[in-house]
């Protein structure tokens, strides 16, 4: 898993895209990229930092004022940046039934966590339902 997780891209891609989309370079994108929710801090990604994941280089994982920061410098939804990131560092894949479908989310997460037994179970009852 790990191997699969350090060759992942996501969320480099979609760095890199946006950087492109706003025609933003890598010192802009890191003066725009300041914590709503603690700007006094200033901005927190440098752009070292920004360079080496546009160009492939292994950076840490970033933490939520990270992302929630460069949401804001890439004018994204933090949402997409969490699911990249979740995606890269730990390949982890989102799964939604549509658009901020919360309650797929939800559901998603407590079949994972259910035990084999249980989700068999499960199968069968969505299987009753399964209309084709």
């Amino acid at each position: 898993m790990a191997d699969e997780a350090a060759a992942r891209t996501d969320f480099a891609d979609l760095v890199r895209r946006r950087m492109a989309e706003l025609r933003l370079g890598l010192r802009a994108v890191a003066e725009r990229a300041v914590d709503p929710d603690r700007p006094e801090e200033g901005s927190l990604w440098t752009k070292g930092t920004l360079e080496n994941l546009a160009n492939g280089r292994a950076i840490k994982a970033p933490g939520p004022g990270q992302l929630r920061a460069l949401a804001v410098a890439l004018e994204v939804p933090l949402r997409s940046l969490q699911d990249a990131a979740a995606a890269q560092w730990f390949g982890m894949e989102t799964v939604t039934a549509g658009e901020g479908d919360l309650e797929t989310r939800l559901l998603v997460r407590r079949y994972q966590a259910m035990s084999p037994e249980d989700r068999r179970r499960l199968q069968i009852i969505a299987e009753t339902y399964d209309p084709s």
